[in-house]
């Protein structure tokens, strides 16, 4: 990656929201997903991500992914699924402490003949506090173009963070 980032989509959240969408994915470039103390208004949701086309989350199953999970109290551990509605990650909670922040490289996004697939590395501050970080990825195996990234949660609503997308040139 060359080095330089330039912004196509911000989203704060500074009173509760169901989701983030965060479009304008038009070229084969590479793009990030950054997101900054992603905070819930709901004990203990689980954090999810969905890839949109035509600005429209995609439900399908057709989201594999697979992660490792580095948990500083506990040993690592693998963490793999097949054919989902969605990439799920892990869950926070609404204590003072409780937030996460991560970074999603997003891949031949703008292809129709190919698949789109992320890379990601996020952190998690739970209760306690502990600290649990993934590093993995995810491919939406359907062949068409996908044009942003949709952030939500299993229950609750996000009550504030910053969403940021870029094109990576």
């Amino acid at each position: 990656m060359a080095g330089k980032l330039v912004q196509v989509a911000t989203e704060t959240v500074t009173t509760p929201v169901a989701s983030v969408t965060l479009t304008g994915i038009d070229s084969d470039d590479v793009y990030m997903l950054a997101y900054n103390d992603w905070r819930t208004d709901t004990d203990s949701p689980q954090c999810r991500l969905r890839v949109t086309k035509s600005g429209t989350a995609d439900t399908t199953a057709n989201y594999d992914y697979a992660v490792k999970f580095l948990e500083a109290s506990t040993s690592f551990y693998d963490y793999a699924v097949q054919n989902a509605t969605l990439l799920a990650m892990d869950s926070i909670g609404t204590g003072t402490s409780e937030s996460q922040n991560g970074i999603f490289y997003l891949y031949n996004f703008n292809s129709s003949s190919e698949f789109s697939f992320t890379t990601q590395e996020q952190v998690y501050i739970h209760p306690n506090p502990k600290t649990v970080g993934f590093a993995g990825g995810m491919v939406h195996t359907v062949a068409s173009a996908s044009d942003g990234i949709q952030l939500f949660q299993s229950v609750g609503n996000i009550s504030s963070g910053t969403f940021t997308l870029y094109k990576v040139i």
